[in-house]
Order: structure tokens, then sequence, then C-alpha cells
């Protein structure tokens, strides 16, 4: 294997992921490996891929998502199209995670009402039991 080669192993270990998980990016299109015999040959190209995958994946975005702007990437050359499309799905996503923030933010401080009722309930009632 010359410097700008690596075997799917090479790649599972440098990116911690199972050599199934490799696989299964080869199935969604998202890697184009050559073969030398049975033996998977991934290129500087799919690596960089690789890369750029899992990192579409920690933003949220799917797979059929990240594929999608890789592919862009892979036309002739029209930066305006790309970031046009990359600055929309991002947005897209940014508004969905806003809005499940919000919904936890509420969710939150109604779990805090229910705690501070809860206390104030507990106190009286220990009160009472003094008391008696």
């Amino acid at each position: 294997m010359s410097a700008q080669t690596f075997t799917i192993s090479q790649l599972a270990k440098e990116f911690d992921l199972t050599t199934r998980a490799i696989r299964f990016y080869e199935d969604m299109g998202l890697l184009t490996p050559e073969r030398a015999g049975m033996q998977r040959v991934y290129s500087a190209r799919d690596r960089a891929r690789l890369t750029l995958t899992l990192r579409a994946k920690r933003l949220g975005l799917s797979l059929t998502e990240a594929k999608e702007i890789l592919d862009m990437y892979d036309s002739p050359r029209d930066t305006v199209a790309q970031l046009q499309k990359f600055l929309g799905v991002l947005g897209a996503h940014r508004a969905q995670l806003e809005a499940q923030l919000a919904e936890l933010q509420a969710n939150l401080a109604e779990v805090r009402e229910h705690e501070k009722k809860g206390r104030a309930t507990l106190a009286k009632a220990q009160k009472v039991a003094r008391a008696a």
C-alpha cells in the first residue's frame, strides 16, 4: 500500500469504527474503494470523504444529506450552489436543534416547578407529622 491508499482495517482503526460501519458507508455510496482482488483499497479521497461524513453525522445530518453535499463537490465546481446547499442544510438542522432546545428548556422549567411544589408539600407534611 502506498502512502495515498488505505485498507479497511487502517481506516477502522484511525476513525475508531468497525469495518462493518465502513462497508455500510460504502453501500450508501459515500466511499468508493478500488479492489485489489478481494481486498478494498481506499484512496485519500475516500479517507477525506469518511472524515467529512463523520463530521456531518456529528452535526446531525443524515447520511443521505451528507452524501448529497459530498457529491456536489465531485461535480463541476459551482461553489455558490454548493455553499447554498450546505448552508441550507445546516440552517434547517440548527432550527431543529433550537426547537428541541426550547422544548427541553420548557420541560425543565415544568420539572423544577413540580419539584418546588413537591418540596413545599413535603415540608408541610413533615411539620404535621412532628406536631402529632
